[in-house]
């Protein structure tokens, strides 16, 4: 297994400190071997353990290092998961028109890389980012796009966030029963792939989690989100 791969599927499984030691050794190897691929997989996975323990600025400041590192490089494929976790940070800080420029122009590099996954995971950012700036319809009409894409790929990795988008949805539209079943089969489509939801998308899901149990009282948010825990694709969408 690539340095990549490792790194990236022990953050999904949320051990932060041992993406912290892979990435302190690889800093140092790659810096060493003036491998700026290395160089900016390392600063990535580092910023992202900052923003998942809170630390915006120290998240910011790493990946600014990295899309530094590749644009030195001259290769735009090196820019990509620098400016992601850039955008990342501007929606976690709540500057959601930063954070929705920023996930514009990383559709459009992704779509330039011919990388179609990534332009729908970046889609799903966007949604969750024009809910923030009250435009439900351009997040209904974002999601639907990802749904179709994931279902129709049967993509088990992706299918947490469209659980999550169908959760933030329903909670703008005041809808806290299927917000708390959403939220429900977020959780257990993650439990099954055993992984956390990356920091942006867990913070989306607590402020779910918390709006629809205000509504509902605890007996029957606990009802409505055990049985989206239960529920197949077919049956959630």
């Amino acid at each position: 297994m690539s340095f990549q791969d490792d790194v990236r599927s022990t953050f999904r499984r949320g051990d932060s400190d041992a993406v912290l030691r892979m990435a302190s050794a690889e800093l140092a190897r790659a810096r060493g071997a003036g491998d700026a691929a290395g160089e900016v997989e390392a600063l990535y996975a580092m910023s992202r353990v900052a923003i998942r323990g809170g630390d915006l600025t120290r998240g910011s400041e790493l990946a600014g290092e990295a899309l530094d590192v590749a644009i030195g490089s001259g290769s735009r494929l090196l820019e990509e998961r620098p400016r992601h976790v850039l955008a990342a940070v501007a929606r976690l800080a709540g500057d959601y028109p930063l954070a929705r420029d920023r996930y514009l122009a990383s559709i459009e590099l992704n779509a330039e890389l011919g990388h179609d996954e990534t332009v729908i995971t970046e889609k799903h950012n966007l949604a969750m980012t024009a809910l923030r700036l009250g435009d439900v319809d351009q997040a209904r009409e974002l999601s639907a796009t990802v749904r179709e894409w994931v279902l129709g790929k049967n993509d088990k990795t992706l299918l947490p966030y469209v659980g999550v988008a169908a959760a933030a949805i329903a909670t703008a539209e005041n809808d806290a029963p299927r917000a708390a079943a959403m939220a429900g089969f977020s959780d257990a489509a993650f439990a099954a792939l055993g992984q956390v939801p990356d920091p942006d998308d867990a913070a989306e899901l607590n402020a779910i989690r918390a709006s629809a149990g205000a509504a509902l009282g605890a007996e029957r948010f606990a009802g409505a989100y055990e049985d989206g825990k239960a529920w197949t694709p077919d049956e959630a969408f």
